[in-house]
């Protein structure tokens, strides 16, 4: 209940970036929630829970609170915006579509050996995403995933010489698309 506020809230600033508000309101943490939260109706229950959330985020560091001469500023620190990708990351999923684009998706990689810690863990998150190895190197998915891919890229930091992504309309190996096809049941 408090982490999903909280994440809430973080997420909010981070897109945001800065929030700023007039600090001469006495309601401005109920004007804050119904900002951040979109949340009209804002009843004391849900008061308590956005007042809650947002004092452990600051009590954790990951979100500071100035008072710039009338205004209150509220922004996400260097840590809130990490603490935020990895809840990210540890969340995504790729949907798979009523119908399905006859289209493959293919991720390559050329991580370094010197960067073997993090090419060991965007192979895991492949895998736990259900993409279908076809080498080491080389994954495929039936389904669209550039946003999810690109997330995976940004949070480990890679760069595009790294990885790569390719969308591919015809398999030319009959049996590999089979396969595909019957791991992702399409």
């Amino acid at each position: 209940m408090k982490a999903d506020t909280s994440r809430k809230i973080l997420g909010c600033l981070i897109l945001a970036g800065v929030i700023t508000i007039a600090a001469t309101s006495p309601f401005f943490l109920t004007r804050l929630a119904k900002v951040l939260l979109k949340d009209s109706k804002c009843r004391s229950n849900n008061r308590q829970k956005f007042d809650n959330a947002f004092y452990y985020l600051k009590k954790k560091g990951l979100i500071i609170v100035e008072k710039n001469q009338h205004d209150i500023v509220i922004m996400p620190t260097e840590k809130g915006i990490k603490a935020m990708k990895r809840h990210q990351v540890l969340g995504l999923k790729i949907e798979k579509p009523r119908k399905w684009d006859g289209k493959i998706r293919v991720v390559a990689f050329d991580i370094p050996n010197t960067h073997k810690v993090k090419r060991n863990a965007f192979r895991r998150k492949l895998k736990e995403l259900r993409f279908y190895s076809s080498q080491k190197s080389v994954w495929l998915h039936p389904f669209e995933c550039r946003k999810e891919i690109k997330i995976l890229k940004d949070f480990f930091g890679l760069n595009n010489k790294q990885v790569h992504f390719f969308t591919a309309e015809k398999i030319e190996d009959g049996q590999l698309l089979e396969k595909i096809k019957k791991v992702y049941k399409i």
